[in-house]
């Protein structure tokens, strides 16, 4: 997408990421929640993972499902 940079540290892994205002501002909503969404998921591949069961269990113990 244009506008957008992804900065790397020295071993060469992505670390920030440099939004051209003037090239962003122009981008359409669902452009921008596509951004977002990858910046998000990116932030978030290490975090730990469960299962759609155990989601669903925690929910259900939370009395939000």
């Amino acid at each position: 997408m244009e506008g957008v940079s992804f900065l790397t540290d020295e071993t060469h892994h992505k670390r920030y990421v440099q939004l051209d205002l003037d090239a962003v501002v122009n981008i359409n909503d669902t452009e921008l929640e596509d951004l977002m969404d990858v910046i998000i998921a990116e932030a978030r591949r290490n975090d730990d993972k469960i299962t759609i069961e155990e989601l669903g269990n925690q929910l259900k113990q939370e009395g939000l499902l």
